[in-house]
């Protein structure tokens, strides 16, 4: 079976930064050169953005009112109070949706008189905005819906509100598409119109600054808004957006109230899914997102805002161990259909010769074929579409991508055998006529043979610096903890070394025996090293007279001792070129 194991890797050193540049930060910070170098390399080439990078600053947010129409926005929230209005919190079903209601609804709940939340259902209304959604508004005597993480090509779903007499407030941070949608107000930094400084802000992120211009005006205190950067970190970790600027400024302090004074519902979320403290972003990416989403997978999202905004014990036990059984769940969906696809290779290994993948399966679950589709990545390295049946004659599915590749642009041009599709450039759903399919897959693979290279079909580890095993130390961890917290544009430093020596008790670990642990040889003394999914590169490894790897950095917890330890993304021997 041909999986993530066996693709050979290619390694890049990423952009050697400006010496000139890397001199200056080196005598600014008495840090380590290979420090400074990744500074630069991220863009930290001064000694006033280093002063930014490592003591990021609320002060330092960008002024809501320079995003267009956040003035119109208020204006319509403030007539609504003034009349009596009752008002709809409308959100996607994801993490960033659910985090954005949760957020929105928070915080405008006891400044209206009548205000309810609302989410699609996944599987009866799809994705955005429905007419389910804007007629629960109208039966509900609700005339202003403000939209958060979906909206922004919801062109005809607008005007349809509007003629109901439904306003609309839309708070995305999707690419529009040629028309803007008649709302009274449009809030998205990727309008072309939009002067607003930073464009990367979660869907949670721009409803964020909603209530920061609300606040602005009627000249609340700050707190009002920032107590809640926790949701605006949860839909930044788990929407994978750029943890830079404004990101990072939000995550940075997000991060500290949900690991020093985590609300009920996170709390017991945390309690049940990890039980750890000081999580970082890859902790919320990799234990607290899945969950989340979960719950509009499985079931019903509305139970994900019920537990990020419980105010009492009961209702955040109930939610949180409810989505955490959903996810076992999903864990077990996503297990079946990953095993279906796996089978269907095998069955018919000239797949593995083609530039794309699309699978279907009737029975296959709607909630999970994006999570699938990025399993058969890990394993195939190939962008895949994952499709299932939706009702009578229709499919619908998710697309993952590999690096450098646009999905979103391949649909566009394959848009002739679809109903619908939308997303980004890594990920993207869509709908289509069953009697489309075949056409559709030799359309889409035709599009993969145009713009898909060779070496856009390998996978890439990239490392910052290459370095002696000898500089790993306690002083550098530090450092590159304070670096936190990580995610896109500010990746995890991976390093390079070679002629690395297992002191030969490297063996294999893991209930399934996938995993690999190495203790890496030093002048005084030796480093643990782990692999994960590397057991097939033991014993190469342990032929070899020497070995080369890249790897991060962290540290081990082990009986409350703690000892660094390397996490290997790629290893092979030295003269494996």
């Amino acid at each position: 079976m041909t999986n993530s194991k066996l693709i050979s890797k290619i390694w890049k050193q990423k952009t050697e930064p400006d010496q000139a540049m890397v001199n200056v930060l080196t005598s600014e910070l008495n840090a380590p050169e290979v420090i400074a170098k990744m500074l630069v390399q991220r863009g930290v080439d001064s000694p006033e953005k280093v002063k930014k990078f490592f003591n990021p600053r609320i002060g330092d947010m960008h002024d809501p009112f320079l995003m267009k129409d956040m003035d119109k926005a208020i204006e319509r929230i403030q007539k609504a109070q003034e009349q009596g209005e009752g008002v709809l919190i409308f959100g996607d079903y994801d993490v960033d949706g659910t985090t954005s209601v949760a957020l929105a609804y928070s915080f405008f709940k006891d400044k209206f008189d009548k205000i309810d939340y609302y989410i699609p259902d996944r599987y009866k209304e799809g994705y955005g905005i429905s007419n389910d959604g804007i007629h629960y508004a109208k039966a509900n005597g609700l005339s202003l819906i403000i939209a958060l993480d979906c909206g922004i090509r919801s062109v005809d779903k607008v005007a349809y509100a509007s003629s109901l007499g439904i306003d609309f407030i839309i708070c995305d941070h999707h690419l529009p598409g040629k028309e803007i949608p008649d709302a009274v107000a449009v809030l998205d930094p990727k309008r072309n119109d939009c002067d607003y400084p930073f464009k990367e802000l979660a869907g949670c992120g721009i409803g964020l600054k909603l209530a920061q211009a609300y606040c602005q005006v009627h000249d609340l205190d700050e707190r009002d808004y920032l107590q809640y950067l926790d949701f605006a970190t949860l839909s930044i970790a788990s929407d994978i957006v750029p943890i830079v600027d404004e990101n990072r400024i939000i995550a940075h302090y997000g991060l500290k109230i949900i690991n020093q004074q985590p609300r009920l519902g996170l709390k017991k979320l945390i309690e049940v899914s990890i039980n750890k403290t000081d999580l970082s972003i890859g902790d919320l990416v990799f234990y607290l997102g899945p969950r989340i989403n979960a719950a509009g997978r499985m079931d019903d999202a509305k139970n994900a805002v019920k537990m990020l905004i419980a105010e009492d014990n009961e209702t955040a036990n109930t939610f949180a161990n409810e989505l955490q059984t959903q996810n076992a769940s999903r864990k077990l969906v996503d297990q079946k259909i990953t095993a279906d696809f796996q089978e269907i290779v095998a069955a018919n290994p000239q797949l593995l010769d083609r530039k794309t993948h699309v699978f279907y399966k009737e029975d296959w679950h709607k909630g999970v074929v994006g999570i699938a589709a990025s399993r058969a990545i890990e394993l195939y390295y190939r962008p895949t579409i994952i499709l299932t049946k939706s009702g009578d004659g229709v499919l619908a599915g998710s697309a993952r991508s590999v690096k450098g590749f646009d999905v979103h642009e391949a649909l566009e041009k394959c848009s002739e055998h679809l109903l619908q599709f939308g997303g980004h450039m890594y990920a993207a759903g869509m709908t289509m006529k069953m009697e489309n399919l075949d056409a559709f897959r030799e359309a889409f693979e035709k599009v993969g043979e145009e713009m898909l290279t060779k070496e856009l079909l390998t996978p890439k580890v990239y490392y910052d610096a290459k370095i002696n095993i000898e500089e790993v130390n306690d002083k550098m961890l530090n450092i590159i903890n304070k670096m936190a917290p990580f995610g896109p544009a500010n990746m995890t430093p991976v390093f390079y070394v070679n002629n690395l020596r297992d002191d030969g008790t490297g063996r294999i670990i893991g209930k399934t025996a996938e995993h690999i642990r190495l203790n890496v040889k030093r002048e005084k003394d030796s480093l643990a090293a782990v692999g994960f999914g590397m057991a097939d590169k033991l014993v190469d490894i342990k032929k070899a007279s020497s070995f080369e790897a890249c790897f991060q950095i962290n540290e081990n917890i082990f009986n409350g001792n703690r000892s660094l330890q390397l996490m290997l993304k790629d290893a092979r021997p030295t003269n494996d070129v």
